[in-house]
Parts: C-alpha cells; sequence; structure tokens
C-alpha cells in the first residue's frame, strides 16, 4: 500500500506544470513517503498533455476531451486512485494530496503535511502555507464565509479589517508559527486529505464550478467532526490563477453563482435572504461606479442582481 497519491488537475498549465511536477517530485523522493502522482488534464489547448507525457513518464496521465472543471477533475483522480464506492482500504492510500498545477513545492513540504494529517486521529485535512510568487504572504486559509465577507465585496471596509477575523483571515502570525492550527478550510491549492475522510465525504459537490469547491467540501468535512489544519512548517509557492484564469465578466457571474449555491445550501433562511440583498444592493453600487464604461462587465452585474432575486 501506497502512503500518499498526490492528484493535479491542469486546464492550460503549460507555462507552469514544468516546476509544479519537477519541484513535487523532488520532494516526494526524499520524503520517504511511498507515493504516485496523478495529472488530470481538463481539455487543455496548449501543450500541457505533451509536456506532461514527454517529461515526466511516471506521472499517470488522464487526458479528458472537454473542461469538467477542478472539482469533477478531482473526483475523476480520485476514482483512478481508486475511491469509486467499493473501497478496499488495503488498497488505497493513506491520504491524497490535492495540488494546483501553479505552485513549487519546497523541500520538505509533503512529509510535514503527512505528518501532522496523521498526527492525531481527528485530524481530516492539512493545507500549506502559500506565499505568491515574489516571496510575498498569502492567506493560505479562511474562515467560513459570513455576511461580512460579502459586505467587504462591496463597501467601504477599513483596512485592518479586511486583513482580520472580520473578513475571514486568520492572524498573519499564526503563519510563523511552527505549530498547526485549526481553519475552517484552506485553500484549494493544497489540500491533503486523510483516506477515511474521502471514503466518508465523497469528494467536491460538481455543482460548484471553479469557485467554492472546497470551501463546500471543508464544510462537509467539518459537520462530520473531523479538524483541518494549516501547516505552516510545509511550504509551497502558489502563483495563482493559471488553471482559472478567464474573462472577467464571466468569472463574476460564475464566482456568485457558486457562492449563492454555497449560501443557499449552509445558511439558514434568514441569513440566505440578507446574503441576497446585499449581494444586489453591492452589484448595483457597482453598477453606478461604472457609469458607462465596460458594457459586457455591466451585463454581467445586472446578470448578479437577477440570480440573486430568484
Amino acid at each position: 500500500m501506497i502512503d500518499l497519491a498526490v492528484a493535479v488537475v491542469t486546464w492550460n498549465s503549460a507555462d507552469v506544470i514544468t516546476d509544479a511536477l519537477q519541484s513535487l517530485l523532488d520532494d516526494l523522493d526524499s520524503s520517504g513517503l511511498r507515493s504516485e502522482v496523478w495529472l488530470v488534464d481538463s481539455a487543455s489547448t496548449d501543450e500541457t498533455v505533451a509536456i506532461v507525457g514527454e517529461r515526466f513518464p511516471a506521472v499517470k496521465l488522464i487526458a479528458c476531451e472537454h473542461n469538467i472543471g477542478f472539482g469533477a477533475g478531482n473526483n475523476l483522480a480520485l476514482q483512478a486512485i481508486g475511491f469509486n464506492g467499493d473501497d478496499r482500504a488495503a488498497e488505497l492510500p493513506e491520504a491524497v494530496y490535492l495540488l494546483n498545477p501553479d505552485t513549487f513545492t519546497h523541500p520538505g513540504a509533503c512529509r510535514r503535511l503527512f505528518d501532522a494529517l496523521m498526527a492525531r486521529a481527528d485530524v481530516g485535512v492539512a493545507g500549506a502555507r502559500l506565499t505568491y510568487g515574489d516571496g510575498a504572504f498569502q492567506h493560505s486559509a479562511f474562515r467560513f464565509p459570513d455576511l461580512r465577507q460579502i459586505w467587504t465585496e462591496f463597501f467601504p471596509t477599513p483596512g485592518r479589517w479586511l486583513e482580520g477575523p472580520f473578513n475571514g483571515r486568520y492572524r498573519r502570525e499564526q503563519y510563523d508559527s511552527a505549530r498547526p492550527f485549526e481553519v475552517d478550510f484552506t485553500l484549494g491549492a493544497t489540500m491533503m486529505l486523510k483516506r477515511e475522510v474521502i471514503q466518508q465525504t465523497r469528494g467536491f459537490n460538481t455543482d460548484f464550478f471553479l469557485y467554492c469547491e472546497e470551501i463546500d467540501w471543508a464544510w462537509r468535512i467539518k459537520r462530520a467532526g473531523w479538524r483541518i489544519l494549516c501547516v505552516p512548517q510545509a511550504h509551497v509557492t502558489h502563483l495563482g490563477g493559471s488553471s482559472t484564469s478567464q474573462a472577467r465578466p464571466r468569472s463574476q457571474i460564475d464566482l456568485w453563482k457558486s457562492r449563492l449555491l454555497l449560501y443557499d445550501t449552509y445558511y439558514p433562511r434568514w441569513k440566505r435572504a440578507a446574503a441576497r440583498q446585499l449581494m444586489i444592493l453591492g452589484m448595483k453600487r457597482k453598477l453606478r461606479a461604472l457609469g458607462a464604461a465596460d458594457p459586457e462587465l455591466k451585463r454581467a452585474y445586472r446578470r448578479v442582481i437577477e440570480m440573486a432575486k430568484t
């Protein structure tokens, strides 16, 4: 039985995938973990598949004919690994590591995540400390979204509130600690999950496309009684956006569609109504600020208002 299976989902990631896979494989080689790496390509139109096939023959490659998205891509990898509804524990890895293609794994990250995950029976997920490509700090974990976070999307908010609990952030000094700290959810860029968590919660909900998938899964994991940790000593560079970039107007619609689904799934009725009203007021404010500029973006904002009213 292997210790760790890694799943990477790509879409037009040719410019970043070599560094991502090479740094990952180098770290796995020195980790002492028995491991395997799976890559699901979601119908890239660039050279991603060719690069992986030629330079990384040890990586198990699945090339999709259509762009199935982040959640479905990872679910496909989980099925290939063996989580297919007829799970035989003896044949499954102890853990699965979901890793974005726009990442660079620093030495020791995989082992430290694995050790933190296995140190306690009630820990189900571990995520790394992330930095941007220039080394700047990046928030790696968050509190579950609340009405306050919706407020900060649209209305003036003191800067110190944006960086703190009011906006769902954890204090920066927690990332400087040598000890893991408990969080509501980690970014989907690095999620290492215990085998039993996957067996119990069954992966991503594919009703979410491109946004909020990891939040929904983390909410279900927490409700099932598991703890989620951020592990500051496990360092991964996360460039951000290479597999999710798309036209800004379209991204606004997709983002708020997923957020609405999240609110409808986990908020009580009064909070769902309040969230929708905040969205409507906020989008109207954005429309006024645009004036006559950017008609395509204005159409996207109007579409979000329509979704919030239904």
